[in-house]
């Protein structure tokens, strides 16, 4: 009976393939776990933002409306559009976790427009680093 051939190729395609499902099924649950709990990490992000200095506003409560609009809207984003929207700092990080990277875009681009925001101080680490401290929580 002759042996079954086991390409290299092959069995690095099922490799890659096996990692993508797995950062895709981490990345559906903490999405998952993010829009189930939209309000703690709202109130918790505003407040770790202030601390840190890193935004300056007139009404904690409009940024936090605007978080939480942002953490329920995560779930049905499209791959190519969250792609997009964390291109510019996909490099901060040594294995940054998406949903900061998300938010800390979310900041330096679209928050910066909102009314209740005065000013954004730091540089996009800075910025990455607040954040990620409030949803590093998501990854465990």
């Amino acid at each position: 009976m002759a042996k079954a051939s086991i390409s290299p190729n092959r069995a690095t395609d099922r490799t890659i393939r096996t990692i993508d499902r797995k950062r895709e099924q981490e990345r559906r649950k903490m999405f998952l776990r993010a829009k189930d709990h939209a309000q703690e990490f709202a109130a918790k992000l505003v407040q770790r933002l202030i601390d840190r200095e890193i935004i300056e506003t007139n009404s904690v409560t409009a940024v936090k409306d605007a978080f939480e609009n942002q953490l329920l809207k995560l779930g049905y984003i499209e791959e190519f559009e969250l792609q997009m929207k964390i291109a510019p700092v996909r490099t901060v990080a040594q294995d940054p976790n998406v949903v900061s990277l998300y938010f800390t875009q979310f900041i330096v681009e679209d928050l910066i427009q909102n009314p209740a925001i005065q000013d954004v101080f730091g540089d996009d680490l800075d910025i990455y680093r607040a954040v990620d401290s409030v949803f590093r929580v998501l990854r465990e």
